[in-house]
């Protein structure tokens, strides 16, 4: 439950803030990325990446509808189909 001083439709959660730690942990990633010669293995990456972000993309989108879906629940309203 949000404080009683917040109000229930804020999106506050949906915001993104990396610790300090994980921003130089992507970093790292990255200029490892841009450092590598080898076609292969950056051809490799970048299906793995486009299946990754795919199947998140989708696992988002349902999270996203279930957590609404018990916003409407818990605030006593009706789902609209």
């Amino acid at each position: 439950m949000p404080p009683k001083n917040e109000p229930l439709n804020s999106f506050d959660w949906m915001v993104v803030k990396p610790s300090l730690e994980e921003e130089l942990t992507l970093e790292r990633s990255i200029r490892s990325i841009e450092d590598c010669d080898n076609v292969d293995v950056l051809s490799q990456l970048c299906v793995a990446m486009a299946r990754q972000q795919w199947h998140q993309g989708k696992l988002l989108k349902q999270a996203i509808g279930q957590i609404s879906l018990l916003e409407v629940v818990l605030s006593g309203g009706e789902r609209k189909p």
